[in-house]
């Protein structure tokens, strides 16, 4: 082992490292004021959102929602996911938001209102946390979102949010989750279910002559007709009743006529207006929009609004849960029928369907005529009178609906996204257990033996350290804690996989091998430490150790820490998080030392250390080792092999120990034992371990051979 020059003072060294780590650790504990994040007051997001706003309701109905008016016009819908889809996120609690939407349910708005999130807390700036949430304006409540990936099964992708994975995505399912069941509520959307029926296209090649007698024989054209009763009718009981009234001699007389067609379907639109008309009405159209023919008699289904504000409101379309009106910009005057036995008519129109109402000309639809009785100067009653039309089979092409696979629940997302993480995880979590069952071969081969470790801890660190973020941190021992006083439930610990199975490999290998594996294997940070150390011995920097009785005491600080913080968390777990800054993992892994610089000198401070002593905060300050070990009194194995030579007189070991964990009277410690194996590669040399090298030359003088001990 390589000892401090002389100009290393000993007892100064100790002095120094002593200092030094109770030094940090109150740094860590004070590095930067304590994050907060009040819940916030959503009535100003509202009027924010909408500047004009005269009224906001509280909230009401079911699901929770608030009302926004404009006078009587309602402008939006707010409520809050906590209200709707309570979904817990990674520290167990909820992130609560605002969400409104329109009376169409487009999103125009989406705001965090609380939340408890440990890495927003105490490290991604909240900004883009709202930066996120942001990205939902503009979208639909019919739309199926996601967060990260490409478009893919009808799902739009948002961005994520790189180290707040787990977060994000439980704030996508709270947001959508919510906004569907409010939709839903409201008549916005139809119940969802897994059937979509694809739009029709019209078949444009196909033509056949037709009079006006046969294009109403056969449905092509369908009618309204009113009389006089059937109006008066539907105004009795109303303030109208006696406005507007007829004699009785006259009851039976039309009221109103009203033919009706799909006009862009080639049989029909050509024999009504002719070839030459056809094709310059279809030439104004863009995709998915579509022609509507309307011919009246009596009351006028145009009236005078249009006139006015650029808007036919007599007249609309309904289909399904869409409600079409027209404007003035939709609507062609006709002035003559080609076919020559078509009824006069007082006034011919052609309205064109924009393409955003989503018009399927393959399925039902209903004319809705709007009559109206004036009851004083600007007061009126209104009713309607609806006729329903439903394509011929032959004018469409009606693809088969399509069936979706159900709705994949958020855990059920995650691991789906996540295969190929979780395959590779665990097929180096095969390979340690290997390593482990096969140790007493292993440990013969010296070579192959360490660097197969260094491989191995290459890989940690790579790949479930930068990569995944796959750093467990004592935050997750407090929020077990929490979910098991609360209520357990695996969804929140399923949410992240590779995290989880950390855990679950975390927690067998405690059972049968202690802390130690963990630890010394599958710790991004112990394994960063480790290969840095090594670095270190290769290239001949001095390293030093402190005094066994020293070290010995400073094992203690790391339960002290552990006790602190866990007696803070029973108070509030978010301040636990805060102060369990002390762990480097957050700022090293998951935001990859993007953050303030208080953070990213405790970091650098940690890992330099181990160019001079090996795996320091692992051994002095790191609770997340101190809680493991804590269950290392029931661990059902002991491997770690020894001899009762070991200790007394043999020491060789205990002094090959980088971390310190072989006692002087030559006992395993192994509640700070890293499992790296190398007292067991010692233990089976021959040629190195004095034990073995006497029993071996015992056996050479008994045999009568002298065959000289090479060393390895």
């Amino acid at each position: 082992m390589l000892r401090a020059p002389c100009w290393f003072n000993k007892s100064q060294t100790t002095v120094i490292l002593i200092c030094s780590v109770f030094l940090l650790t109150l740094f860590s504990f004070s590095a930067q004021a304590l994050f907060v994040s009040p819940p916030k007051d959503p009535i100003p997001l509202i009027e924010e959102t909408f500047p004009n706003l005269t009224s906001i309701s509280d909230k009401q109905g079911e699901p929770l929602l608030r009302v926004v008016k404009k006078d009587q016009q309602i402008l939006g819908y707010a409520f809050e996911t906590d209200d709707i889809a309570k979904i817990p996120a990674y520290s167990g609690e909820p992130v609560n938001m605002l969400v409104i939407i329109d009376p169409r349910g487009e999103y125009l708005a989406s705001k965090v209102l609380e939340h408890h999130e440990p890495i927003i807390l105490a490290g991604i700036p909240e900004s883009k946390l709202w930066d996120f949430s942001d990205q939902y304006v503009g979208l639909s409540v019919k739309d199926r979102i996601k967060v990260g990936g490409k478009p893919n099964k009808g799902y739009i992708p948002i961005d994520g949010l790189s180290g707040a994975t787990v977060t994000v995505m439980v704030m996508n399912a709270a947001i959508t989750k919510s906004a569907t069941k409010a939709a839903e509520s409201l008549g916005i959307i139809e119940r969802q279910t897994n059937i979509i029926q694809p739009i029709s296209t019209i078949k444009q090649e196909l033509f056949s002559p037709k009079s006006w007698l046969d294009l109403t024989g056969d449905g092509s054209i369908r009618k309204l007709y009113l009389t006089n009763e059937t109006v008066q009718k539907a105004f009795d009981d109303t303030e109208a009743e006696n406005v507007d009234t007829v004699d009785a001699s006259k009851k039976d007389e039309m009221f109103a006529e009203i033919y009706y067609a799909l006009a862009d379907i080639p049989t029909i639109g050509k024999n009504l207006f002719g070839e030459a008309e056809y094709q310059w009405q279809i030439k104004q159209l863009k995709p998915n929009e579509h022609l509507i023919a309307v011919f009246g008699n009596g009351y006028s289904y145009k009236g005078s609004g249009y006139v006015r504000g650029g808007i036919f409101d007599r007249i609309q379309l309904h289909q399904n849960d869409n409600e079409i009106t027209f404007r003035d910009l939709d609507h062609n005057r006709i002035s003559d029928l080609y076919t020559q036995d078509a009824p006069h008519f007082n006034e011919m129109s052609v309205f064109k369907v924009q393409s955003h109402h989503e018009f399927d000309p393959g399925a039902s639809w209903q004319l809705e005529l709007l009559v109206r009785r004036q009851t004083g100067p600007i007061d009126s009653v209104f009713t309607s009178f609806k006729a329903s039309y439903d394509v011929l089979e032959q004018y469409v092409d009606t693809p088969a609906p399509i069936v979706l696979e159900p709705e994949l629940s958020l855990t059920e997302q995650v691991w789906q996204e996540s295969q190929v993480k979780v395959i590779i995880l665990l097929i180096l979590i095969g390979v340690l257990l290997l390593i482990l069952f096969f140790q007493d071969i292993l440990v013969k081969h010296p070579t192959f033996m360490h660097r197969l470790r260094h491989g191995f801890l290459v890989v940690t660190v790579v790949f479930i350290g930068w990569v995944w973020g796959g750093q467990l941190s004592v935050v997750n021992v407090f929020t077990f804690l929490q979910s098991m006083a609360k209520g357990f439930s695996w969804d929140l610990f399923l949410l992240d996989p590779i995290i989880f199975i950390l855990w679950v490999t975390a927690a067998v290998t405690m059972l049968l091998w202690g802390r130690a594996v963990y630890c010394g294997w599958l710790c991004p940070f112990g394994a960063l430490q480790e290969l840095i150390n090594q670095t270190a011995r290769y290239v001949k920097i001095p390293q030093f150790e402190l005094p066994w009785a020293v070290h010995e005491r400073l094992w203690a600080i790391k339960y002290l820490i552990l006790l602190a913080l866990f007696g803070i968390s029973l108070d509030s777990l978010a301040l636990a998080e805060t102060f369990a800054e002390i762990e480097p993992f957050k700022t090293t892994f998951l935001l990859k030392f993007d953050r303030e610089w208080p953070f990213i000198l405790w970091a650098v401070f940690l890992l330099a250390l181990n160019l001079f002593n090996r795996k320091t905060f692992c051994r002095y300050l790191c609770p997340l080792g101190a809680a493991l070990s804590v269950s290392n009194s029931v661990r059902l194995f002991d491997w770690l092999k020894r001899r009762p030579e070991c200790g007394s007189p043999c020491k060789i070991c205990a002094k090959e120990c980088e971390i310190q964990a072989i006692q002087p009277d030559g006992v395993i410690n192994l509640r700070e034992c890293h499992y790296c194996l190398d007292c067991q590669i010692t233990y089976s040399n021959d040629g190195k371990c004095p034990p073995l090298k006497k029993m071996a030359h015992k056996k050479r003088k008994q045999s009568g051979t002298d065959i000289p001990i090479t060393e390895i």
